[in-house]
Order: structure tokens, then C-alpha cells, then sequence
């Protein structure tokens, strides 16, 4: 009879400590990356910012580029669940949402809240394209899963027959990934000041404008 598998134990005290660390290196991180840009923040920056040894940042993350991802993955959705943006149950109610507006409403509220969680980050890679092929993956990486849940949201409106005469879904989705792009939400909230709630009001009102018949966007 063979002897039985032993389990490893796995203290939730030293998970939860682990955790609290992780946390730590990833807020620093942001904070320098957002600050100082990609290329030049370094891991021993990292380090000191957050109380740890360098050793822990890189037993917790390798790389740069692979604490650049988790920390761009965590603000982007909120969490560190594997779950991306597209399958997210916000998403799916917009989509799913009877009423167009509040649809978009209910999408647009989603975005706003996704971007000033992450969108200083977001466009820390976008800038850094150039200069590094990391980077350059992040970005084309994010601007394709950006533009999936604009297609997909663009997909259901038309279906239901929600969008205006003469638009086709895809017009609608590049219109949509436009609009909720970081780059405009860069523009406006950090580089004009405007107020979240201001923010979200406006884009609300936009893409109302551009995607749904005006008797639907109710003179907006």
C-alpha cells in the first residue's frame, strides 16, 4: 500500500503577509512608474519605496516588465482575480442592459472608474512603446483587449437595433474605442483638471451622441 501524499500546509497568516507585501512593492511601483516612467524607475527605487529588500521585489516579481504587467493588471481591473476586463459582470450588464442609454451609462461608469484606477499606467506603456519591445507588447496588448469589449458592447446595441441610422457596429466600436480611450481621458481629467464626475457625464453624453438615435439620447 503506498504511503499517503502529505499536503502542503499553507499558513493563511503568511499568505495574508505575503499579500500585504505584494501590495506594498505593487503601490510603490505604480506611484515611481506613473512618476518617473518605465525606463527609468528601477527595481531597487521599487524596493526602498516600499520597506522591502530589493531580494523580495525580485522573488515576488523577476522582472521589471513582470512587475510592470501585475501591477497594470491589478489597477486595470481592480483586483487580483483572472479575470479579465471583457468578462468582468460590469461589462456583461451593460451589454445586457434593456434601455440603450442606460447601457451606455452603465458602460461609461465602468470605463471611468477603470481609467482613473489605471489609466496614468496605461499610458505609461503607450509612451514607452518606443523605446522598449516590453512595452510594446503591454500596449498593442491593451489596445486590442480595449477595443474587444468596445466591439462586442458596439455587437449587442446593433443587435437589439439600438444604434442610429446608417451606423455599422464596427464604425460604432472604433468610435466607442476612441472616445473611452485612455489618451482622452489623459487629456481631459489630468491634463484639463476636469472632475470625475464631470468626466463621466460628458462621455455619457458623447457617446449617446455618436452611437444611439437622438429620440433615445433624449436631446443630449
Amino acid at each position: 500500500m503506498a504511503d499517503p501524499v502529505k499536503r502542503q500546509y499553507r499558513s493563511p497568516a503568511r499568505a495574508a503577509a505575503a499579500a500585504a507585501t505584494r501590495a506594498r512593492i505593487r503601490e510603490a511601483a505604480q506611484e515611481l512608474f506613473v512618476r518617473q516612467g518605465f525606463v527609468a524607475t528601477t527595481m531597487r527605487q521599487v524596493a526602498a519605496a516600499a520597506g522591502v529588500g530589493e531580494r523580495t521585489v525580485y522573488d515576488a516579481f523577476p522582472t521589471k516588465a513582470g512587475l510592470f504587467g501585475h501591477t497594470l493588471a491589478v489597477a486595470t481591473v481592480g483586483d487580483e482575480q483572472p479575470v479579465r476586463v471583457a468578462d468582468r459582470p460590469e461589462i456583461g450588464a451593460a451589454r445586457h442592459a434593456a434601455d440603450p442609454r442606460e447601457a451606455v451609462t452603465r458602460l461609461v461608469g465602468y470605463v471611468v472608474d477603470l481609467l482613473d484606477r489605471a489609466g496614468d499606467l496605461i499610458m505609461v506603456s503607450v509612451e514607452a512603446a518606443g523605446a522598449d519591445p516590453d512595452m510594446r507588447v503591454a500596449a498593442d496588448a491593451g489596445s486590442r483587449a480595449h477595443h474587444e469589449v468596445m466591439r462586442t458592447f458596439a455587437a449587442a446595441l446593433h443587435q437589439r437595433g439600438a444604434l442610429r441610422a446608417g451606423l455599422d457596429p464596427m464604425a460604432a466600436a472604433d468610435i466607442l474605442y476612441a472616445l473611452c480611450s485612455p489618451h482622452m481621458h489623459q487629456l481631459l481629467r489630468r491634463h484639463r483638471g476636469w472632475a470625475s464626475e464631470r468626466y463621466r457625464t460628458w462621455l455619457v453624453d458623447a457617446v449617446c451622441r455618436e452611437l444611439l438615435p437622438e429620440t433615445v439620447c433624449g436631446g443630449t
